[in-house]
């Protein structure tokens, strides 16, 4: 028996089926190794997921049962009053973004203060004060204390957020000299921008972890948004300092001009070390200023008993005895 007889099919068959499998293969990896896969939507999917994961990393603290109570309740009204479609919505989360709060749940718990707060403050200075007479006040006294506390309530969520903008402006300001020697350090090793950015906030996430997370967010932004410029001027808008302005500055002169990054942060780290040193000086200049009053209203007077209290006891002492003579 032959070995064509053996064959199920033909030989003939057998081998055109080969041919088209061998065909097949060879077309696929020619798909496979020469045609280009598209790199950016593998990016764009490893960026969403990096932006998420620091997303709910930083609103880890808000999934206390007792908290999505409230904030269901705040989104409920937010909703029905179409507060975040006002006009003024849009600088309040300009406003909490620069105290760090980039979340939604923040400009709804935000909103819902501000329309509450006036009320359930108001309610309550008129039960203490009417209700149970705190301090014994007069009729139109305690109209104008119920009136500043409907006003103190309206302007409290204002005034929280500016404070905590400002603490976090000062915490950013004590930690950008730092940042800027790692930039300096990174760009002066061939890094780009964005691994400077992305490395600095990795090494300053335990020490200055406001300053990192801006620095972070900088990074990713640089890597999606379709001009670069775009994510530095987010960094300004986000943080509203002379020295963030002029490193921002910098970055884009490097960016136009193609100097070198690590010359360019060296220049400008020795010019905010200039800034702070003349700071110092100056604190120090009107440091004597400063201290007058206190010396004329503390120092002087124990100076005063010092120098002219055991005189004065003598000369009590003299004329007790000349009148008792």
């Amino acid at each position: 028996m032959s070995f064509e007889e053996l064959l199920p099919v033909p030989i003939e068959t057998l081998i055109v089926a080969l041919a088209a499998l061998a065909a097949g293969a060879s077309v696929f990896a020619v798909w496979i190794g020469l045609i280009a896969p598209r790199p950016m939507k593998a990016r764009m999917k490893s960026l969403n997921q990096r932006r998420a994961s620091l997303h709910n990393a930083r609103m880890a603290p808000k999934t206390h049962p007792m908290r999505l109570t409230g904030l269901n309740v705040a989104n409920v009204v937010t909703r029905k009053f179409q507060l975040l479609q006002t006009s003024q919505a849009k600088k309040y989360a300009e406003k909490l973004m620069q105290a760090g709060w980039r979340g939604k749940d923040a400009m709804i718990l935000f909103m819902f203060l501000k329309l509450t707060l006036p009320f359930v403050v108001g309610i309550v200075a008129v039960v203490a004060l009417y209700g149970f007479d705190v301090g014994g006040l007069p009729t139109l006294q305690k109209l104008a204390a119920a009136l500043g506390a409907v006003i103190v309530g309206a302007y409290a969520p204002d005034l929280f957020v500016r404070n905590a903008t400002q603490k976090r402006q000062q915490l950013i300001q004590k930690g950008l000299p730092d940042g800027l020697d790692l930039m300096v350090i990174c760009a002066e090793a061939g890094l780009s921008m964005d691994a400077t950015l992305e490395r600095v906030g990795r090494e300053l996430r335990n020490s200055w972890p406001e300053l990192a997370d801006e620095v972070t967010l900088t990074s990713i932004e640089l890597s999606f948004l379709p001009e670069r410029r775009m994510a530095l001027d987010n960094l300004t808008r986000r943080i509203r300092m002379s020295q963030m302005r002029a490193l921002v500055n910098t970055m884009l002169q490097t960016e136009r001009y193609g100097t070198p990054l690590s010359q360019a942060l060296r220049v400008l780290s020795t010019e905010l070390r200039g800034d702070r040193l003349s700071k110092a000086e100056e604190k120090a200049a009107r440091l004597p200023a400063i201290l007058t009053v206190p010396m004329i209203v503390f120092i002087l007077p124990a100076l005063f008993v010092v120098l002219i209290g055991p005189g004065a006891l003598r000369m009590i002492d003299g004329l007790r005895g000349v009148l008792g003579g």
